[in-house]
């Protein structure tokens, strides 16, 4: 009796993305964020970054300066094991070309969120307004309040924030504890009221997704994440195509064009969105 011959198991077919991602194209979006000038002379979009304790604030400044340098480049200390190292609120312009010109974009890095203490949301909420000054140092005991020398009285367009981003930690997003979403959303109403624009940095992914620590280009195949992503929308309330997984330098000595790719999509909506903001603003006086 003959044997029947056993077929080939097919191969299984090739994920689809549920977000396009052109990983080729990193120096078309290198040269919009180097090439980009505000409508208005003298004009910078203030971008504010917030989260938990080590989200990774500091080093998403790191790495865009990176990026944009061409080479590894540490200006923010960043945290490590969790702890929150930064405690003033400080500007982080970022050089370009010759001594004294800079990107037409700042970032501030403010003291991290936590469950219990830590910093104040309504340190958080007079930093949308442009009320603190450079170098004030956050004090978890008291907020900022207007008679303090660091209040700025009178803030310019400049000082305002024109993008709100809260970073967390991907590893950490199944266990944040509702006392840290609520400071969270609490702060993204704020910025709504405001007309601020919100996004969120999800960073870390290589630590939360294997799959992703391979291969970063498989970041938008991971259904996990993306339904991960969709929680956190419902529980914040920011829009899915507002939050962006990224992963930042943090033990690499050189540059990979799939992380310089990630992290420059994500300044280019940082752009477009201060922008929007902007515009708004001055047609909405």
């Amino acid at each position: 009796m003959g044997g029947s011959e056993s077929k080939p198991v097919p191969a299984p077919p090739p994920v689809k993305p549920w977000r396009t991602m052109n990983w080729g194209d990193k120096q078309s979006t290198l040269d919009y964020v180097k090439n980009y000038k505000p409508l208005s002379e003298g004009q910078q979009i203030r971008i504010l970054l917030h989260g938990p304790e080590g989200s990774g604030k500091s080093s998403f400044i790191n790495s865009v300066q990176s990026v944009l340098h061409g080479r590894m480049y540490i200006h923010a200390l960043a945290a490590i094991h969790g702890s929150s190292f930064t405690k003033r609120y400080t500007t982080y312009k970022i050089q370009k070309g010759g001594s004294g010109v800079f990107y037409p974009f700042v970032f501030n890095d403010i003291m991290g969120l936590s469950p219990q203490g830590g910093l104040h949301v309504d340190d958080v909420k007079l930093a949308l307004r442009g009320h603190v000054k450079e170098g004030y140092q956050f004090n978890p005991d008291s907020k900022l309040s207007e008679n303090d020398p660091d209040y700025v009285k009178s803030p310019t367009d400049n000082d305002k924030v024109h993008v709100l981003v809260c970073v967390i930690p991907a590893n950490t997003l199944s266990i944040m504890p509702h006392e840290l979403l609520q400071k969270i959303k609490d702060i993204r109403e704020e910025a709504s009221d405001l007309g601020i624009p919100q996004v969120v940095i999800l960073t870390k992914i290589d630590v939360a997704y294997p799959e992703i620590r391979e291969d970063l280009q498989s970041v938008y195949k991971v259904t996990y994440l993306k339904k991960q992503m969709e929680k956190l929308s419902a529980d914040v309330g920011i829009p899915l195509n507002c939050i962006f997984p990224e992963k930042n330098y943090h033990e690499e000595i050189t540059l990979d064009n799939d992380v310089d790719s990630l992290i420059l999509s994500i300044l280019r909506n940082l752009i477009n969105f201060g922008e929007d903001c902007i515009n708004f603003h001055e047609n909405h006086p």
